[in-house]
């Protein structure tokens, strides 16, 4: 899950400084994720614990309250119609991690954590959730930024 992140970093980089901070963001989710994981017991660690949630929560409000509104008024300003119809297909399901990543951290609030299976479970799904979303999210990115790349250097 680090290696894509890294790459991603690589990619998007310097496309712009929001991206940069988002994706610092999201380096740092991976980073926080995989201490949790790693803990033991992982639920009994509340400063793992709140410490991810406090990342997870930025890191997906992110996505929602910056980057996306920024990618779509972007591919607005291009009439870009395949980025935003790509947008329309992609947001749903992005929706849909995002509210149960909002919904672990629910459950990590409520001190509802206390049995260590049913937690590393909940933290495992999450992850695989986390990493399709990450690749939903680059391949957004990837369709706006190829093509607006390429539309700026043609009028430049």
């Amino acid at each position: 899950m680090l290696d894509s992140c890294q790459n991603a970093q690589e990619r998007w980089g310097g496309v712009h400084q929001l991206i940069d901070r988002w994706l610092k963001e999201r380096h740092e989710l991976v980073k926080s994720f995989r201490a949790l994981r790693d803990a033991k017991p992982a639920f009994a660690d509340k400063q793992h614990n709140t410490g991810f949630c406090e990342i997870l929560v930025d890191y997906v409000s992110g996505w929602h309250f910056g980057i996306c509104e920024q990618l779509i008024s972007e591919a607005k300003a291009f009439g870009d119609d395949r980025a935003l119809r790509l947008a329309d297909e992609i947001n749903p399901r992005i929706d849909e991690i995002t509210q149960i990543a909002l919904a672990f951290n629910d459950h990590c609030e409520q001190a509802q954590c206390k049995d260590a299976e049913r937690f590393a479970k909940k933290l495992g799904e999450l992850g695989s959730l986390l990493r399709e979303r990450f690749e939903l999210e680059d391949c957004l990115i990837e369709v706006l930024h190829n093509a607006h790349k390429e539309e700026g250097a043609v009028k430049a």
